[in-house]
C-alpha cells in the first residue's frame, strides 16, 4: 500500500514518483504525486485510461507529448489534461530532469498497477523498455483492466487474450501485484575489519 511521502523508481524508464496524497486519503476519489523524469525517461508503452482522468502540471523543464495522435511540447506553466479512453506517451527530450505533478481521478488502482511495474523494473525483472515477460504481464494486465489498457487493440481482443495469458502465468506462478523480495541475510554480511 501506498503512503505519503513514498517514493517509487524505475530504472528502466527514468522515471521517479513521490506521492503527495494518496488514494487511502481520498477514498479513492483521486491520487497526486510528482513525478520526475530523466532525459531520455518515456512511459514503458503508449497506453490509455478508461475511466480516468489524468492532469500533468509542468514545473520544471519539457515534456514531448502524444496526447490522442495530436503532439505537443509541454514547459513549465502547462497543464495537459488526458481525458478517459484518451492514448497518450511521452518522452524526455531535453537534457535535465522534467519535474511535473501529477493527478488521477478517480484513482482506482493506479498505485498497485504502479508500484508493481515499477519494483519488477528495480529488480530487474523487465525488459528493456520496463515490462515483463508477457505471462506476468497478462497476469497484471488482467487484474489492472480497469486501470490501463492498450491504445491501438480492441478492449474485446485484450479481454480474449488476457482469458487465455493469465491463466498461463498464474500457473507459472505469478501473482496481479509483485513485492519485491527481502535482501538476503547472505548479501548483507559484514565486512571484517582491516587487522
Amino acid at each position: 500500500m501506498i503512503v505519503p511521502g513514498q517514493t517509487l523508481t524505475n530504472p528502466v524508464t527514468g522515471e521517479r514518483l513521490v506521492f503527495h496524497v494518496t488514494a487511502r486519503e481520498t477514498g479513492g476519489e483521486y491520487v497526486r504525486f510528482e513525478a520526475v523524469v530523466s532525459p531520455g525517461g518515456t512511459l514503458a508503452s503508449p497506453h490509455l485510461h478508461p475511466y480516468q482522468t489524468e492532469r500533468f502540471e509542468i514545473l520544471e523543464g519539457s515534456l514531448s507529448m502524444t496526447v490522442g495522435g495530436r503532439r505537443l511540447e509541454a514547459a513549465p506553466g502547462d497543464v495537459v489534461v488526458i481525458r478517459p479512453g484518451t492514448p497518450h506517451d511521452f518522452v524526455n527530450r531535453g537534457d535535465r530532469d522534467t519535474r511535473m505533478l501529477v493527478e488521477v481521478r478517480p484513482a482506482l488502482a493506479l498505485e498497485s498497477l504502479l508500484e508493481t511495474m515499477y519494483s519488477l523494473a528495480a529488480d530487474g525483472k523487465t525488459n528493456r523498455f520496463g515490462l515483463p515477460n508477457p505471462f506476468r504481464l497478462a497476469v497484471i494486465a488482467r487484474a489492472h483492466f480497469d486501470t490501463v489498457r492498450l491504445p491501438v487493440v480492441p478492449a474485446w481482443a485484450q479481454r480474449a487474450a488476457l482469458a487465455v495469458g493469465a491463466p498461463l502465468g498464474r500457473l507459472l506462478g505469478y501473482g496481479p501485484v509483485y513485492r519485491p523480495e527481502p535482501a538476503r541475510a547472505s548479501a548483507a554480511r559484514p565486512v571484517p575489519a582491516p587487522a
